[in-house]
């Protein structure tokens, strides 16, 4: 099984600039986000039981943001944490792990984040191995959700979840050119119903690690404007 991850090609996703900034609001219903590409994550390396639940994410960037959209299906929506670095991986949640420089491919950060705004945000500066930053926070972060079903409540069956996200470009310390690329990898954990633990670009531990640099995907920005 590992094999094949490690034999497995590394994907490639064009991130198109925003003709305008999208409008927050958890529903993604400007055209910006109709006419970007999409991504799933569509592996699941340490899958175990359970139905596999779809993740759908889109971006866009702009001089001043990277801008992050999602809908995570989910039939158990799990979401009690907001407080900043707090236990946001116990619920439903999503993350993104950036290295800017491709000649740094082992410098990186990550940000997590559930549908009511929690969020974890970490650098690492000496790759997985060592230890992180010991206190960053990136600045000026945006995360506006919206929901169909009922949160904690594992009873009932929900539809899924929805996230926009704007991050500051300055927190990662580059500005894209067109025509570059950055490392990335997009990761999702279920809650404590059918976790999840799924992945754009699959690791190859034994157990469950997003933190595999070397198996980071790709970010092509383009200058082409979406919509057009």
């Amino acid at each position: 099984m590992l094999a094949a991850f490690l034999l497995a090609s590394l994907p490639s996703y064009t991130v198109y600039r925003a003709a305008e900034p999208p409008k927050l609001d958890g529903k993604l219903d400007e055209p910006a986000w109709f006419v970007a590409p999409a991504l799933k994550l569509r592996e699941f390396p340490w899958f175990q039981s359970g139905r596999k639940e779809e993740t759908v994410v889109k971006l866009l960037w702009d001089d001043t943001n990277l801008y992050i959209a999602l809908i995570a299906e989910d039939a158990h929506i799990t979401a009690r944490h907001t407080e900043r670095d707090g236990k946001i991986p116990e619920d439903d949640c999503f993350e993104i792990m950036v290295a800017p420089d491709a000649a740094k491919p082992d410098v990186y950060y990550n940000l997590e984040w559930n549908v009511i705004g929690g969020l974890v945000d970490n650098f690492r500066p000496n790759g997985p191995k060592q230890p992180r930053a010991p206190k960053w926070d990136a600045e000026g972060v945006r995360i506006v959700g919206s929901y169909s079903g009922t949160l904690n409540q594992d009873q009932d069956r929900d539809r899924h979840w929805t996230v926009e996200v704007a991050i500051p470009l300055r927190n990662f310390g580059a500005t894209p050119k067109p025509g570059s690329h950055w490392n990335a990898n997009f990761n999702r954990h279920g809650g404590a119903v059918n976790p999840q633990y799924s992945q754009w670009s699959a690791g190859d531990t034994p157990k469950p690690s997003f933190h595999t640099p070397h198996r980071f995907g790709k970010l092509v920005f383009s200058a082409d404007r979406r919509p057009f």
